[in-house]
C-alpha cells in the first residue's frame, strides 16, 4: 500500500519476480453501463476462457512522477458528496440485474477508513430509469429484489489521461458483480459505447464454482477483467479486455488489492499491485458516430478515449453477465456482501499532462490486448 503525506507520493519499491508469459483470451467482460438514448443492452456475452493461466508476476516500478490531483481515502465518518454522487434508480444497468441502487446508508457507509457498498437481499421499489435518461421520474418505478450502491464522481472528478488506483477488496459469491470504471462525461461521440467506457476491474462469481476451460473440478473463480468498450453506439458497440488471475492462487474476495490503469494518448494499460497485465492501444479501438448532418464518420485518430471521464464504483447483482456463468443465476443465501474500497486516487502525469506521456511502467510479460480495426463506412 502507498503511503501518502500532504501530496508527496513515496512509491513502494518493487519486488522483481519471475516474469510469466501472458495468455491472449479476450475478456468476457460486460461492464455495468449507463446506456443513454434509449440504448438499453450490452454486447452479447460469450465464454472465452484461457487453456493455462500464465499471467504476469513481475511487478513494475511505478514511475514518481505521477502527481497526485484528486483522492478519497474514506477517512470521513460519511461519504464526500463534494467527491460522489449516489445513483438512485432500479433500471437494472441495462443488463437486467436484480438490484435497486439506492442513498441509503444501509447499501453504502464507512467504516474504520473503508468505503463499503453493500448488497442486501430485500425488496425494493424505485425509479425504473438510470438517472441520467431524459424520463428519469421518481414517481415512474420497479420492483426489484435486490438493493446495493453506485457512486460516482461526474462533474466532482472529471479527467482526461492520468493513473487511476483504487484498492479494493471483492464481494464473494454466485450473483456477484463489483465494478470499478469510467464513463465519459459529456458523450462526445454519441450514446454508450460509441463514446467509450473504461473498466479498471470487473469481477463475477468470486469463489463460486469455475467455469474457465481446463479448471479442476473443485477450482474456484478467481479472475478480474480489465476491458476497453467502444466502436458505435449500441447495438453496434465492440469490446476487448484482458482477464488476470492473481499470483500464487490469490482470490481477489480475501483480500485488499490495488487495482489501476495508466491512461495516456492512445494507450491504456491495467495493473494489479502493480503488476501490469494488459495494454491497449489506438490502433486497436475507434470510434464511428453520426456528426450534425446525421452522416456516419470516424472520430479521430485517438477517439473516444480522448475526452473527460469519470470514475464509477458499484456493485451489481446477477445480470446478463454474472447470473449465466459459473453457477448460474444468483445463490440468494451469500448475502449480505460488500464490496469494500480503502482509496481511491488519481494522479496526472507531471512530465506531460496535456498527453499523460511520459509516466509509463512497462512490464514485457503484459498482454497487447489486439482489439478491433473500424469497420468501412459506406455513405
Amino acid at each position: 500500500m502507498k503511503q501518502l503525506s500532504k501530496g508527496i507520493i513515496i512509491t513502494c519499491v518493487a519486488i522483481g519476480l519471475t516474469a510469466c508469459g501472458g495468455g491472449s483470451s479476450e475478456s468476457t467482460a460486460v461492464a455495468e453501463s449507463t446506456i443513454p438514448d434509449n440504448s438499453t443492452a450490452p454486447d452479447t456475452i460469450t465464454d472465452v476462457n484461457t487453456e493455462s493461466p500464465q499471467d504476469p508476476t513481475e511487478m513494475v516500478l511505478i514511475s514518481e512522477q505521477w502527481q497526485l490531483i484528486w483522492q478519497d481515502e474514506f477517512d470521513n465518518e460519511t461519504i464526500d458528496l463534494t467527491k460522489w454522487t449516489f445513483e438512485v434508480n432500479c433500471f437494472g444497468g441495462g443488463n437486467d440485474e436484480q438490484q435497486c441502487y439506492t442513498d441509503r446508508t444501509d447499501n453504502a457507509f464507512i467504516e474504520q477508513g473503508i468505503l463499503k457498498l453493500v448488497a442486501l437481499k430485500e425488496n425494493f421499489t424505485g425509479p425504473s430509469m438510470q438517472d441520467d435518461d431524459p424520463k428519469y421520474n421518481v414517481n415512474d418505478t420497479r420492483t426489484l429484489p435486490y438493493t446495493s450502491a453506485r457512486l460516482r464522481s461526474k462533474n466532482k472528478g472529471d479527467w482526461t489521461y492520468g493513473r487511476f488506483e483504487i484498492r479494493a477488496r471483492l464481494p464473494q459469491g454466485q450473483g456477484t458483480w463489483p465494478a470499478i470504471w469510467m464513463l465519459p462525461t459529456e458523450w462526445a461521440y454519441g450514446g454508450w459505447a460509441g463514446s467509450g467506457e473504461i473498466d479498471i476491474m470487473e469481477a463475477v462469481n468470486l469463489k463460486a464454482k469455475s467455469d474457465e476451460k481446463g479448471a479442476r473440478e473443485e477450482q474456484e473463480e478467481s479472475r478480474v477483467h480489465g476491458t476497453l468498450h467502444y466502436g458505435r453506439a449500441w447495438p453496434e458497440n465492440v469490446y476487448s479486455g484482458k482477464e488476470f488471475h492473481l499470483p500464487a492462487g490469490s482470490n481477489p474476495a480475501d483480500d485488499f488489492h490495488e487495482y489501476a490503469v495508466e491512461w495516456q494518448k492512445g494507450e491504456i494499460r491495467w495493473y494489479v499491485d502493480d503488476i501490469h497485465f494488459a495494454t491497449q492501444g489506438e490502433t486497436g479501438w475507434y470510434s464511428q458516430y453520426m456528426n450534425s448532418d446525421g452522416v456516419l464518420i470516424n472520430g479521430e485518430r485517438t477517439a473516444p478515449f480522448d475526452q473527460n471521464f469519470h470514475l464509477l464504483l458499484n456493485f451489481a447483482v446477477g445480470g446478463a453477465w454474472a447470473a449465466t456463468v459459473n453457477e448460474k443465476g444468483i445463490d440468494e443465501s451469500i448475502f449480505p456482501q460488500s464490496l469494500d474500497i480503502d482509496y481511491v486516487r488519481v494522479y496526472q502525469c507531471s512530465v506531460s499532462p496535456k498527453t499523460g506521456e511520459g509516466c509509463e511502467a512497462i512490464s514485457e510479460g503484459a498482454v497487447l490486448v489486439e482489439g478491433h480495426k473500424n469497420p468501412a463506412l459506406h455513405h
